[in-house]
């Protein structure tokens, strides 16, 4: 990882509609762990509300739980695009993709609570879509059956692919046709 270099020299990619928001992407560097960590434990808040741990006992196991998911994540996805979002000098969220010979897996996409649901997401996976549509590839991402992002992916084309229990492998067809067929695992 290069500390915070930008998206200049990452592969050829239009990212207009993320910068029309306001937003900008850089290449994450360790130097962000602590904002990741604290991304992540905002994206668990509400799950982990009812859980009767103090709150030491709840910072310590969601960060145990981001340094695992970061782990298999750098593991899995060796040749990711790791990248930060940020609107002015403030960090909001993260994008992480690898581009696979016949599609594009978007890994990861979070923004802080403050910054959801107003419409940075939309334009960084419709910016994703029209790269992949130019290199004739899909886009595919696992999605919590329960996450209220669902709704923009099935605005946006995608469908579920496959059902993996707590998780949809949901995709968008560069072709624009849809196989509607669900795989249930």
């Amino acid at each position: 990882m290069t500390p915070h270099a930008t998206l200049a020299d990452a592969p050829a990619f239009g990212w207009a509609r993320a910068a029309e928001s306001g937003c900008r992407l850089r290449r994450l560097s360790e130097a962000d762990l602590p904002f990741l960590g604290r991304l992540y434990a905002s994206t668990r808040a509400e799950e982990l509300a009812p859980v009767p741990w103090s709150e030491a006992d709840k910072a310590a196991f969601l960060d145990q739980q981001f340094r695992a998911q970061h782990a298999h994540y750098q593991r899995y996805y060796p040749n990711a695009d790791w990248l930060v979002i940020a609107r002015g000098d403030e960090d909001i969220g993260r994008f992480y993709i690898e581009r696979w010979p016949t599609q594009h897996r978007i890994i990861d996409v979070a923004f802080m609570p403050a910054y959801r649901g107003k419409g940075y997401g939309e334009a960084l996976l419709r910016d994703a879509m029209d790269e992949a549509a130019a290199a004739g590839k899909d886009v595919s991402i696992h999605v919590e059956k329960l996450n209220p992002a669902m709704r923009l992916y099935r605005r946006l084309g995608f469908v579920t692919e496959e059902d993996k229990g707590v998780y949809d492998l949901m995709r968008w067809r560069a072709s624009g046709e849809a196989d509607r067929q669900v795989k249930i695992a």
